[in-house]
Formats: C-alpha cells, structure tokens, sequence
C-alpha cells in the first residue's frame, strides 16, 4: 500500500492524528484548569526559567571572578616579595 505525502509526514492517517490531537489538547485543557494555568502563563514561566538560567550562570562567574580577585590581593604580593628575596640571593 502507498503512503500519500500527508500520511508520511503525520505518521498516521489524518483522521487518527486529528483524534489523538484532540485527546491529548483534552488532557492537557484539563490539567492547566485544574492547576489554574493559562497558556500566556506556561510562555512567561518558560521565559523567566531562561532568563533565570541566564542570569544565574552570570552570577557564577562574577562570583568566580570575585573568588580569583579577592586571592590574588594576597597571592600577587605575596609573590612579588617572595621573588624579590630570592632575587637578592
């Protein structure tokens, strides 16, 4: 039997992929009302996820900057005056 373009893409008959759509769309609808969501709400919460990610891995790296600043205040001279003495030998 020969598949038609749209059964291809679907992966099923048309019929069958509209029915399964509207179960799940169903589903989902009743869910999101249980839990008081609206769609805007899942975009806006999928947004704030990312921009929370974003600003988060930020926040580690200036952390870890600051990490790196706040030794090398002691390290760098520490250093110097170690080189300096050896330097005299």
């Amino acid at each position: 039997m020969a598949l038609s373009a749209l059964t291809r893409f679907l992966g099923d008959t048309p019929l069958r992929v509209l029915l399964k759509l509207l179960v799940v769309s169903f589903l989902v609808g009743l869910v999101m009302h249980a839990f008081g969501w609206s769609p805007m709400d899942v975009f806006y919460g999928i947004r704030q996820f990312f921009v929370d990610l974003w600003n988060l891995g930020f926040h580690a790296i200036d952390r870890f900057l600051g990490y790196i600043l706040l030794g090398a205040a002691i390290v760098v001279p520490v250093f110097i005056l170690l080189r300096i003495a050896s330097y005299r030998k």
